[in-house]
């Protein structure tokens, strides 16, 4: 699989990471050996970008992912994780997200200097491996003042050190981000995690954000292509987070899929390939819950799209 650069902070990463919520549990529940299958078939295929949080599964992604990853070369996959929460006996920021997370713990929102130290030394001990190349400030908008002095403090420093490569955001609002930028500047985040702000449904990523990164030099890596689930499945009942899909997103997702079929392009090949089409876009982060569904996946990376079909796309 081709490898990109992740902007300044010179990481090479393959165009195409996994992200590991899924494998957390994330709407409905995986077993142990389907999500450590899931990760293998990954590496299969070429895929040396992962990402995963305290939060996914509540310590469950991380373990699952270090038993995966434990028995591979460090040096030849780059590892994503997130601060800002504690996984703790009864925390309680409970998400109805996770499908049967592990009881009696829970997640704190902790976004402090002492908090974000104890977040990393924690993920690493969950995960069994010596090092993470790729803290993001998860989800900064839910304690900004903190999580934009202290959690950036705290980070900023194990980068200084070289204990990290790089500092980012994990973020599902693009203004949250800009935010940050404004305020940090040259010597902020290297990167921003933008979960569903630039897709197919949603561009208001581009507004601001992604002009603001590439200007300086912040890689965007690109998450939630498949807007949970839904472009892949809109049926009620599907793992895509939604009860019932709004009458609005689903007269889109009909006219994406009529401009698809036009051209006979597949819809999950068109909304993982849109976000590579910016520059300050170098990568993708996708999910996965069985080493089929990443098999899939993967082969629609390269699948040939027309020119005349992402012209086409604005007029919708």
């Amino acid at each position: 699989m081709d490898t990109v650069t992740l902007g300044r902070s010179g990481l090479q990463v393959t165009r195409l990471g996994l992200g590991l919520a899924s494998i957390g549990g994330m709407f409905s529940a995986v077993s142990t050996e389907q999500a450590i299958a899931t990760i293998d078939r990954a590496w299969e295929l070429g895929i040396r970008l992962f990402d995963t949080a305290p939060v996914y599964g509540y310590g469950r992604s991380e373990q699952r992912t270090g038993v995966a990853l434990g028995n591979k070369a460090r040096d030849e996959f780059v590892l994503c994780s997130k601060v800002g929460r504690l996984i703790e006996p009864n925390g309680p920021d409970l998400q109805p997200s996770w499908a049967d997370p592990p009881p009696g713990v829970g997640p704190r929102l902790d976004y402090s200097y002492a908090g974000v130290m104890r977040s990393v030394t924690e993920s690493l001990e969950r995960l069994g491996l010596d090092r993470i190349d790729v803290l993001h400030i998860h989800d900064p908008e839910l304690d900004f003042e903190r999580s934009s002095t202290e959690a950036f403090k705290a980070l900023a420093q194990l980068r200084s050190e070289g204990t990290i490569r790089a500092v980012s955001l994990g973020v599902n609002h693009a203004d949250v981000a800009v935010r940050f930028l404004r305020l940090h500047g040259l010597d902020g985040p290297d990167l921003v995690l933008l979960a569903g702000r630039y897709s197919l449904l949603d561009q208001s990523g581009a507004d601001e954000l992604l002009p603001r990164c590439e200007n300086l030099g912040v890689s965007v890596l690109a998450a939630g292509v498949f807007q949970g689930g839904v472009l892949l499945d809109p049926s009620p009942g599907a793992p895509h987070g939604y009860r019932e899909v709004p009458h609005a997103l689903s007269t889109r997702i009909a006219d994406l899929r009529r401009l698809c079929d036009l051209y006979d392009v597949p819809l999950p090949a068109a909304a993982m390939q849109f976000p590579l089409n910016h520059p300050a876009v170098p990568a993708i982060l996708v999910g996965a819950r069985s080493p089929e569904e990443i098999t899939e996946t993967t082969a629609l990376l390269d699948h040939p799209i027309p020119p005349d079909f992402w012209h086409s796309l604005p007029a919708l």
